[in-house]
């Protein structure tokens, strides 16, 4: 009941270095600015010892920083309606940093890798472990015979212009009409291309 009696502001919410990826929340003007930092850290993944708060009006204008962890929110806001909290965080900036695709990577041949000692390759050569081991990789292509075999007797048990029904988890059963059965170029086996009643994927049997 008591909520009925608390002002809210809605607010949009960016952070460090991802100022046009936003989000929208509502909160109460009686709480303070800890807690709301507390709020926010679950929302930006940032963390609430290391963040600043950065108020803008929904215009977009700098009013202040929210730099008071005692002070009530509604201290810092205004009455114009939706306003922007922009979180400044340290924390998030260095996470930037995991950003592998930016780094130079260090590339070594497999000729070069192959005369290392103490590699995984040297390992399982040594002890004749996974591919470098004959019996393990008959094992393997026996399965393999195996797999290959069984969707061929289920292939041949399909007929192209068949109706069918697609079932993937959780996503409704569609109905569809088989138009391919055989070999593709992009992968191994056996497969079926279906046409979708409904304008879906590529419809063309692809």
């Amino acid at each position: 009941m008591a909520d009925f009696f608390r002002d809210y502001v809605n607010f949009t919410i960016t952070k460090s270095g991802q100022k046009d990826a936003c989000v929208e929340r509502r909160f109460p003007t009686d709480i303070t600015v800890a807690c709301l930092k507390g709020k926010l850290e679950l929302i930006t993944g940032g963390s609430a010892s290391t963040m600043k708060i950065e108020l803008y009006t929904k215009d977009d204008e700098f009013i202040g920083t929210c730099d008071n962890d005692e002070a009530l929110l509604g201290y810092y806001v205004t009455n114009d309606g939706k306003m922007r909290l922009h979180v400044v965080d340290a924390f998030l900036q260095r996470k930037e940093f995991e950003d592998l695709s930016k780094v130079e990577k260090f590339e070594l041949s497999l000729e070069e890798y192959s005369k290392r000692p103490g590699t995984v390759k040297s390992f399982l050569e040594r002890n004749k472990l996974g591919k470098y081991s004959p019996e393990e990789m008959k094992q393997r292509e026996e399965k393999k015979r195996k797999e290959e075999d069984a969707n061929e007797i289920a292939a041949k048990a399909i007929k192209v212009g068949e109706r069918c029904e697609v079932r993937v988890p959780g996503q409704p059963v569609r109905r569809a009409t088989v138009m391919f059965i055989g070999k593709v170029h992009f992968q191994q086996g056996l497969w079926t291309g279906i046409k979708y009643d409904e304008p879906l994927g590529k419809n063309d049997g692809t």
